[in-house]
């Protein structure tokens, strides 16, 4: 089996330097100075127990993969990105296929991303799709680069079919995993673990606009507790089931946070992208999915609304990081 990790940065390169350190074969996608980086001094992934520096074989398009039957795709860019890889992804010819001997055909896709809808989109072009619940503390500022603060394991993944159902692939990919120092179950209903962390995730927008640090502030708190009550009164009204919180929370206590090199993590994945200074972020697939499912079943979500629309104009603007007033979005 050859993990084929597309995107390599916080959780792709997490991902693949796990894998490479235990052993397992690794093809990692990535672009421009973080795919030069890689080529030139490795991939550095720094953990609260060492340091681990491998030298993965990396190609900068989906045009370049050499694609095999025993390959496993490991998406791992932002919801926001799959929409343009996915259809040269599925097009691309297995080596050793018969027939039209296509990826879309005869390679299974796992979605390791935030939020729900990119199994649904990969499912148009993929006959074989699986999705990941990740939680995994990873930052990715600096090419070629990457920081992951939980111990004793890297993150704790949720594995399985999509729509629901687990089968054989899932149970030797989370061996895999779990070998690599990356805790993953195979789970019969993995979009539920998924949906539970999404409404997580919904605060996400909340680090970059107004900054980490006021991340417990009553204020924030409570804008946080309304913005998740809103996404589950759409869960409910929508009827999709949803990992109890209990459960969720014992199954990621098995990990805690740890100083890497003298520093924790500094913001998750929303705040690294606009420190980065990257043109488009991922909350039109966290809040933007509880709005849609509000409209499409009528349940009001003036929050999630607001925190949406003024994430991008943020962006759009190109305002600094922890510049906006958290009393404007509580209304």
């Amino acid at each position: 089996m050859r993990f084929v990790i597309v995107g390599a940065g916080g959780i792709g390169g997490a991902l693949g330097a796990r894998l490479m350190e235990t052993g397992r074969e690794v093809l990692l996608l990535a672009r421009g100075a973080n795919a030069r980086a890689m080529r030139e001094d490795g991939l550095r992934l720094a953990i609260p127990e060492r340091v681990i520096t491998v030298h993965p074989p990396v190609v900068e398009s989906v045009h370049e993969l050499q694609l095999r039957r025993d390959d496993v795709l490991i998406l791992a860019v932002k919801g926001q990105d799959s929409a343009a890889l996915l259809p040269d992804l599925a097009a691309r010819p297995v080596l050793g296929g018969a027939g039209f001997g296509t990826a879309g055909e005869n390679v299974p896709i796992y979605c390791a991303q935030n939020g729900v809808a990119n199994e649904a989109a990969a499912v148009r072009y993929f006959a074989d799709v699986h999705g990941i619940e990740v939680t995994l503390q990873a930052t990715h500022l600096e090419p070629g680069r990457v920081t992951a603060t939980s111990t004793p394991y890297t993150g704790v993944f949720e594995i399985g079919r999509y729509p629901h159902g687990r089968d054989e692939l899932d149970a030797q990919v989370a061996g895999h995993l779990t070998d690599s120092g990356i805790l993953t179950t195979a789970r019969e209903d993995v979009m539920a673990w998924k949906r539970a962390k999404l409404l997580r995730n919904l605060r996400n927008a909340l680090e970059a606009m107004c900054g980490p640090a006021p991340a417990d502030t009553e204020s924030v708190r409570t804008l946080t507790a309304r913005l998740i009550a809103e996404g589950r009164a759409c869960f409910a009204a929508a009827e999709l089931s949803v990992t109890p919180d209990e459960e969720f929370a014992a199954n990621v206590g098995v990990i805690s946070s740890k100083p890497v090199e003298g520093q924790g993590r500094a913001g998750g994945s929303t705040w690294q992208s606009v420190t980065r200074g990257l043109p488009s972020v991922e909350t039109d697939f966290l809040n933007g999915e509880i709005v849609a499912l509000g409209r499409e079943h009528g349940v009001p979500t003036p929050l999630n609304v607001r925190v949406q629309q003024r994430m991008a104009l943020f962006v759009r603007r190109g305002e600094p990081v922890g510049s906006v007033e958290v009393a404007s979005l509580l209304g």
